[in-house]
């Protein structure tokens, strides 16, 4: 095993690479399911490449709730079988795969009924850590409470007294979305798959029935190559039947997408050391700490539109205000939301119109031979979807292959995490960085901070604080571009950090000393760097104006007044 970079060079090697030789398996796909079935199938002995039309986790992947979740609401709905299959994989994460990126994270449940709801709400959840511990990996996390009122004004004094008789509070864990998946790519890339990005799939190869490769074009260079594969594994998605067409193939199922909508507030606006999970007639709202802020969401409303960039419309922000103001004692207002993003969920379609009902378990379908189709599922369990993804692929291949190994393959960064955590105060003196520093870095890299001191060491002016959004080193930046695969601005300020939705200005005040030093990694000249800031802040604008309209058809126009910095 070696420490993966995916810089430019190695992108460029990766698709000669996967051009040059027939592959095991293909993914088509870098969110959280295709990343991780690249890991699950690499790490069985199996030559694999991985391709994504944009960056990775660029849809769904980056755009969620950022919880590591079992869904106590799948309870309500008697789904225990998916319950248990989550919380047995946030276990694992937590204790094992990844902690140094996946968090405990505490949730108030205010009660609004004496007697019954305490009851009712209680063996909820009383039931949900039994079921964890019952996986034999919920040990990590603190079993819930009951809270009096002035308990649970006492760690909330946010809500109004009005608001709640008496409260709940529970465990789950969080993680930022999208640096989770680009870790996985690089715990794929570091056991030998070969992983590019900006490589859009234009077709598939036939021969007779069989799928045998793919057309792929790197939409940077425009080169075109040719990637034949033993199998395919179609993880795109809310794109699944736009994939299918490709291939001229009815599917076997139909993906659905539901849009959900956060909004990001900075930590002053809700005074409490506690998450919040509300009851909405929908669904459920969660309040979730979030650094120096909260993140408050979700919607669920189907969409039809645009899948690459889902808007939030002036309505979608409404209805969260309003609905978590019904608790706050100072009500949130526009001018207190730092950002917005939107995302959309793959969902099952079929058993219901409501999208709140349609299934958020997963499927595998192998429609034609060669190729392999996994769709809908959690992003918790996204590890239990590219295990079931690669054996059905494996039935396609003919040689004996291992079983699953990644229960036991922690990802990059997981080995030595809790021994650097554990002497951060002598890396901080050791470095000249204080010691938050050091926790923000392990708590992001791991163990592979070493690389971001290393360049700290090379270039002291790296260990400096980012302007306009000093939760961020300078280093951060050059390391996002020479080890982490991005390729523009808005990979950067939108990914791997999330500085687009945790400051007022949408990053715009960031965006030029984020392009000048990612120039020299990427080779960049003065006229793209002003191209990529242009682009990024016509982005921000044109999210801006669409969160002005009155709905979706008018937000999603004006979303799409700013084009892709290169066309996809």
């Amino acid at each position: 095993m070696r420490t993966a970079t995916l810089g430019p060079a190695e992108r460029i090697e990766a698709l000669a690479g996967m051009a040059e030789r027939e592959l095991d398996v293909l993914v088509v796909g870098a969110g959280v399911v295709g990343a991780g079935t690249a890991l699950d199938a690499v790490t069985r002995g199996l030559s694999t490449g991985i391709v994504e039309a944009r960056d990775w986790a660029s849809g769904t992947s980056s755009r969620s709730s950022k919880l590591i979740h079992g869904g106590l609401r799948y309870l309500e709905m008697l789904d225990f079988a998916l319950v248990r299959e989550a919380l047995k994989e946030r276990g694992l994460l937590l204790e094992r795969l990844a902690p140094h990126l996946v968090k405990p994270v505490p949730f108030l449940y205010p009660l609004q009924h004496k007697g019954w709801e305490r009851f009712y709400a209680g063996s909820g959840v009383a039931l949900y850590d039994a079921m964890s511990l019952s996986s034999g990996h919920g040990r990590g996390l603190p079993v819930h409470r009951h809270l009096s009122r002035r308990g649970a004004l006492r760690v909330a004094p946010c809500l109004r007294k009005d608001a709640l008789v008496g409260a709940l509070q529970y465990y789950d864990a969080q993680m930022d979305d999208a640096r989770f998946v680009t870790t996985l790519v690089r715990t794929a890339a570091s056991y030998g798959a070969l992983a590019a990005s900006r490589a859009r799939v234009t077709g598939f190869l036939r021969e007779g029935a069989r799928v045998v490769g793919a057309r792929v074009q790197d939409v940077e260079a425009g080169a075109a190559y040719e990637i034949r594969a033993k199998q395919i594994v179609n993880a795109t998605g809310v794109w699944t039947d736009d994939t299918q067409a490709l291939i001229g193939e009815r599917g076997q199922f139909h993906v659905r997408a539901s849009k959900g909508i956060h909004l990001v507030v900075p930590k002053d606006r809700i005074h409490s050391t506690t998450g919040l999970i509300l009851r909405t007639e929908k669904s459920v709202l969660f309040v979730i700490p979030w650094g120096r802020h909260w993140i408050v969401g979700t919607t669920d409303t189907e969409w039809d539109l645009d899948k690459a960039h889902p808007a939030a419309s002036s309505a979608d922000i409404d209805y969260l205000l309003e609905h978590v103001n019904t608790v706050l004692a100072t009500p949130l207002t526009r001018d207190d939301v730092e950002g917005v993003y939107a995302g959309l969920r793959p969902l099952l379609a079929g058993e219901s119109d409501a999208t709140s009902k349609l299934s958020r378990e997963h499927t595998v379908a192998h429609p034609v031979p060669g190729l392999v189709v996994v769709a809908g599922g959690k992003y918790t369990t996204y590890r239990v979807m590219a295990k079931d993804a690669v054996d059905e692929a494996v039935h396609g291949l003919d040689q004996r292959v291992a079983p699953c190994v990644t229960e036991d393959t922690p990802l990059l960064g997981a080995e030595g995490y809790r021994a650097l955590w554990n002497a951060r105060a002598r890396i901080a003196a050791r470095t000249g960085l204080h010691v938050v520093r050091v926790e923000h870095l392990l708590n992001r890299y791991g163990s592979l901070t070493e690389q971001i001191l290393a360049l700290i060491a090379e270039d002291p002016t790296l260990g400096e604080p980012l302007e306009a959004a000093d939760d961020y080193l300078r280093a951060e930046i050059v390391y996002a571009a020479s080890h982490e695969g991005a390729r523009h601005l808005d990979d950067v300020l939108t990914r791997r950090t999330r500085i687009s939705i945790e400051t007022f200005d949408r990053g715009t005040r960031s965006a030029r000393v984020c392009a000048e030093l990612m120039a020299p990694v990427l080779g960049w000249d003065e006229h793209q760097i002003d191209k990529e800031v242009e682009h990024y802040e016509k982005r921000v604008e044109a999210e801006r104006e669409s969160q002005r309209q009155p709905d979706d058809l008018t937000a999603d126009a004006a979303r799409l007044g700013a084009p892709d910095i290169v066309p996809i």
